[in-house]
């Protein structure tokens, strides 16, 4: 069985070159990152040499696809139009950055109904992707699955398959999904794993699936709370989490670990999931 692709959440306020040394420091093959702060403004101007430098590091080392993600505050289905604006200006900006490295994930919340519905919410989404996605990209966007705290749309994977069956850019569109917010959201990974891929599968696809965020939960299964554990120390815990790394629908997958820990606790995360994935 080959390697475990596995990587952290990384700073990104140093650069590309920076993300990467890390990402190696930690044992790791992949990484995602911030495109700009978490909570919105403006994007720090990319240096090409300092993205050639981190591209030698992921080619000697053999990294997987990353995982840039897009800021808390985009919401493409926000009621006020202004909000919807930046969203897609953002997104937009955003991957035309990614080009700088190509072929690889850009990961966003779908966002929240604040109160329209969902069915609302959907749509919009789908409007806001329908002016930004084009096949000239070279990069795939990831919806996330979600654990449906407040009004959050993409709490089920039916609400997913809705965003991009009103997609016209399918090619460049994919979910990814984080084991915390399922588990939040409802779905019994710890019991029924293989039930919950098989959901998947019917109701999304499995070939539309491109990473996923590897997080324990504080909360019991359906609390649509959403907050993050760390491995092995949450309601989901160390066996059901390794069950997804060795999962054969899954492993070929990146996996990002967001879990509340620093350098050294994800670098521990890893190897104690390497281990047990190739056991």
């Amino acid at each position: 069985m080959d390697s475990l692709t596995i990587g952290s959440h990384i700073s990104s306020a140093k650069g590309y070159e920076a993300m990467g040394k890390t990402a190696v420091s930690m044992d790791a093959d992949t990484f995602a990152f911030f495109t700009r702060n978490p909570r919105g403004g403006k994007a720090k101007e990319i240096k090409p040499q300092d993205v050639e430098k981190y591209k030698e590091i992921a080619q000697r080392y053999h990294f997987g696809k990353i995982v840039a993600h897009a800021p808390y505050t985009m919401n493409a289905c926000a009621a006020k139009e202004d909000l919807r604006e930046f969203a897609k200006n953002t997104m937009k900006d955003d991957l035309e950055r990614m080009e700088y490295i190509p072929g690889n994930y850009y990961n966003l919340h779908p966002g929240s109904h604040v109160g329209q519905g969902a069915q609302t919410g959907i749509v919009k989404i789908a409007e806001i992707l329908n002016q930004v996605l084009d096949p000239k990209w070279g990069t795939t966007v990831l919806l996330e699955t979600m654990a449906g705290k407040g009004t959050e749309v993409g709490k089920t994977f039916e609400e997913l398959r809705q965003i991009m069956d009103l997609t016209e850019c399918k090619e460049r569109l994919g979910v990814c999904l984080d084991t915390c917010h399922v588990w939040d959201g409802g779905y019994d990974i710890v019991h029924d794993l293989d039930g919950v891929v098989q959901e998947f599968d019917r109701v999304i696809g499995l070939e539309h699936l491109k990473a996923i965020h590897l997080n324990d939960s504080q909360n019991l299964m359906g609390s649509h709370k959403d907050r993050h554990a760390k491995i092995g120390e949450g309601q989901i815990g160390l066996e059901a989490l390794s069950a997804v790394t060795r999962h054969p629908a899954f492993r070929h997958l990146p996996f990002i670990l967001e879990t509340p820990n620093d350098e050294a606790g994800w670098a521990q995360e890893i190897r104690i999931l390497r281990e047990r994935a190739a056991s």
